[in-house]
């Protein structure tokens, strides 16, 4: 296939990138430095904006992963503004593009997160739950993928992934939370109570590709493992995969006065159910935490 791909140079777009240039696929990545798109993304083309395509043969499908990272840094007005740019102003750019060609692509896959449902407790969620739309996360994910779904108005097929956060040997989730596990400073965060929805590399590149291969598969998709866990049975198992101790909490009240607003991401929850991904006949390869963490932690 013919594969346009942006938020390629990114761990999950660098993951998608050798698998399928593995399996003979044509790739281009949108970049802001395509010059460096050959090396870090096994070969692909970079190139500065889709209007280089123009009058090129059609493209089969457009992945769309871009997005400045959501967790780096407070949510300042600033922060927002770049956050809003990057997913749902990009996304807006890419749709127009991809709808003024002669034969648009077939087939659009968006990135979204789980941060669409925003804080739900205990309430058991799936893709056909309505959204949160309280906090700036939610409301992001949802401009987000109103965007997205305007390719369909062109003809293209349009599924959406809402991506739980990602185990992987280098980046996601772990990188993070890594180093003070393996000092013994872990802990759970605020009670330990919220939902923590999670979802291994691997996994997440085959659900990709599995959603590309399948012509009958549309709309939203969640991309997390289909074990649901609490955050103080997440930390109990990081803790014993590295053979530390999880004593240390993190208070909500010390989590919500740095990070303001965006400690929705750590103290809130989603109990999610990733039905029709099950339904669309996807296997997962690490339905579990345990062996999920002990492939991860064990990779050079």
């Amino acid at each position: 296939m013919r594969i346009l791909l942006t938020g390629g140079t990114g761990l999950i777009g660098r993951a998608l990138c050798q698998h399928w240039h593995q399996q003979g696929h044509q790739l281009w990545v949108w970049s802001r430095d395509p010059h460096l798109v050959p090396a870090l993304c096994s070969g692909a083309q970079g190139i500065a904006h889709p209007q280089e395509l123009d009058g090129a043969a059609p493209l089969d499908a457009v992945v769309n992963l871009a997005g400045a990272p959501i967790a780096d840094r407070p949510w300042s007005a600033a922060r927002r503004e770049l956050l809003w740019r990057s997913r749902v102003d990009l996304t807006r750019t890419l749709v127009d593009w991809m709808g003024r060609q002669p034969m648009p692509p077939r087939t659009l896959l968006s990135a979204s997160a789980v941060g669409w449902y925003g804080d739900r407790g205990d309430e058991p969620l799936d893709e056909s739950s309505p959204p949160g739309g309280q906090d700036f996360g939610s409301r992001l994910c949802m401009a987000w993928e109103q965007e997205a779904a305007r390719a369909g108005q062109a003809g293209t097929r349009v599924a959406v992934l809402r991506i739980a956060p990602v185990l992987a040997p280098q980046g996601g989730m772990l990188a993070r939370l890594r180093l003070p596990f393996r000092l013994g400073l872990g802990g759970r965060l605020g009670s330990g109570q919220q939902w923590m929805p999670w979802i291994h590399l691997d996994d997440l590149v085959a659900l990709f590709d599995h959603l590309l291969r399948h012509a009958e598969c549309r709309g939203a998709f969640n991309a997390c493992a289909p074990e649901a866990l609490r955050n103080a049975d997440f930390t109990r198992a990081l803790a014993r995969a590295l053979h530390r101790p999880a004593v240390l909490p993190a208070p909500a009240w010390a989590l919500r006065l740095a990070l303001g607003e965006m400690a929705v991401l750590l103290l809130g929850g989603q109990r999610l159910v990733p039905q029709r991904t099950q339904r669309s006949g996807f296997v997962w390869t690490y339905p579990r935490l345990e062996q999920a963490l002990a492939q991860v932690l064990a990779a050079p």
